[in-house]
C-alpha cells in the first residue's frame, strides 16, 4: 500500500526561517494538523547550521561568517556543523507510529535515505547508504543527515551536495590545529563528491536549474522508495506564523545560537 504524504517546496529563506518552518511542521504533524510531510527548500543566504551539542565558539569563526554574509545558526538535530549554499535541503517528519518508522536509528536512516539513493540512481548517479547517516558515491559523500526524535515524531533533515566549496567552508569553521589545515582541507576534497562532480554534463546548468532538476528526481526517488503517495501543498498558514515565531524569537536569539 501507499502511504499519503504532503510535499512541500519552500524555496529559498534564511536560515532561520528553514529551521523554524521544520519544527513548525515537526509540531503540526505531532498535533494531527498535517500529513507526514517532505520538504525540499534552500539557503538564502548561505549559511552554517550548528549541531544542537556543538559550541558556537569552538566550531565556527564568528567573525568570518559575518563578513562573508553567512549567517549561522544551530539546529534541533545533533551532528557536526554544516556549511549550506550549493545543495538541495530537505526534511522529511513522520509520526513514530508510522508504518515507516523505525525504532532504531540506523535501521531508520537506511530506510529513510533510500529515497535519496532512489533519486540519485534517476539521476545517473549510483550511490549508496554509509553508516550511520551519510551517503556515498564513488566513495566519497554526497549527502549528510542527521535527525531527531521528539513528540512522538521523527524529524530527519539532510543536504545532497550540487558542488563543493571546501575552502570557502574552512574560512568558516575552526579548525583545531591550524597548522594541520591544508592537509585537512585536501584530506576532505578527496572524500567528499557532488552532483557536479558526478555528472560533468550538469556543469553547463545554472544552480537553479539544477536545484530544480535534482529536486524533481528526489521526488520520484522517495515516491518510488517509499512507496509515497504525495499530496503536493503549501505549509499551513498556522505553520507559517509559528516558524516566523520561532525564526524571530528562538533560531535569532544569541541564547539559542551560543546555548553551548
Amino acid at each position: 500500500m501507499s502511504y499519503p504524504f504532503r510535499l512541500l517546496e519552500t524555496g529559498f529563506n534564511p536560515a532561520t526561517f528553514n529551521m523554524g518552518l521544520d519544527e513548525a511542521i515537526l509540531r503540526a504533524v505531532a498535533e494531527g494538523k498535517s500529513l507526514p510531510t517532505l520538504r525540499f527548500y534552500g539557503w538564502k543566504p548561505p549559511a552554517v547550521s550548528l549541531g544542537y551539542f556543538q559550541g558556537l565558539y569552538e566550531e565556527i569563526d564568528v567573525d568570518a561568517c559575518a563578513s562573508d554574509g553567512v549567517d549561522i545558526v544551530r539546529r534541533i538535530t545533533g551532528g557536526g556543523a554544516v556549511f549550506h549554499h550549493y545543495e538541495v535541503t530537505y526534511s522529511i517528519v513522520l509520526p513514530l507510529g508510522h508504518p515507516l518508522a523505525r525504532e532504531n536509528i540506523l535501521e531508520s536512516y537506511r530506510l529513510l535515505l533510500g529515497g535519496i539513493i532512489e533519486g540519485l540512481a534517476i539521476l545517473g548517479i549510483q550511490s549508496e547508504f554509509s553508516p550511520i547517516n551519510d551517503i556515498s558515491a564513488g566513495g566519497k559523500k554526497i549527502s549528510g543527515n542527521a535527525q531527531t526524535r521528539k513528540l512522538g515524531c521523527i524529524l530527519q533533515h539532510g543536504t545532497i551536495l550540487l558542488d563543493v566549496e571546501v575552502d570557502r567552508m574552512f574560512g568558516l569553521l575552526k579548525v583545531p590545529q591550524e597548522k594541520a589545515k591544508g592537509k585537512l582541507i585536501a584530506d576532505i576534497k578527496a572524500r567528499v563528491t557532488s552532483v557536479k562532480h558526478c555528472l560533468p554534463e550538469a556543469g553547463a546548468e545554472s544552480f537553479e536549474s539544477l536545484f530544480s532538476i535534482t529536486v524533481g528526481a528526489l521526488e520520484r526517488g522517495f515516491a518510488t522508495a517509499l512507496d509515497l503517495d504525495f499530496v503536493r501543498s503549501a505549509p499551513l498558514p498556522e505553520e507559517l506564523e509559528v516558524a516566523a515565531r520561532l525564526a524571530k524569537e528562538k533560531f535569532s536569539s544569541s541564547a539559542w545560537t551560543a546555548l553551548r
